[in-house]
């Protein structure tokens, strides 16, 4: 596929067939399927859970059409820990899946680095300015949820997986 990019999905399955709608909803960007273009992040993922299932770790491999799928679909991209994207990881996270009004989401993950911020502000032990500050020190690194069925069947094509 012309202008396409290598997408990864960590875990312990093969994923030829990936579902939006499968899954935990109150992840960052509420219930989609999660890929990064980062491939050392994805192999992370695929082995914290290889560790809590004791299953082999898999790295599932994609080509996406990125540059259509931003062009034709309802797309929401972070490129910096802000407000809004502090906002909508803990409504997702509470369940509210406030992002299933785009059809792909793409940021930084709250993780180990960031979560520790996120939970002070939610619990308001700091403010959103003292958050702002504490989230603008941290490098994002990148996940990609796609919320809609029809936009994986288009733009998102299985190429592989390895085992780690």
């Amino acid at each position: 596929v012309m202008n396409s990019i290598i997408v990864y999905h960590g875990g312990t399955e093969v994923v030829k067939e990936p579902l939006c709608n499968y899954g935990r909803k109150n992840l960052d960007f509420g219930l989609g399927f999660y890929v990064t273009n980062i491939r050392e992040q994805a192999i992370t993922w695929a082995n914290n859970m290889s560790r809590n299932r004791n299953k082999p770790a898999l790295l599932n491999r994609y080509k996406l059409n990125k540059e259509a799928l931003l062009k034709e679909a309802k797309c929401k991209i972070f490129n910096a820990y802000n407000e809004e994207w502090l906002r909508i990881i803990i409504a997702n996270r509470a369940g509210l899946n406030v992002a299933n009004e785009f059809d792909y989401v793409e940021g930084g993950v709250a993780n180990d680095r960031v979560v520790d911020t996120v939970n002070l502000f939610i619990a308001g032990l700091i403010d959103l300015n003292g958050a702002l500050r504490e989230l603008s020190k941290h490098q994002p690194n990148n996940q990609m949820c796609i919320l809609n069925q029809d936009v994986i069947n288009k733009y998102l094509i299985y190429d592989g997986t390895e085992e780690l």
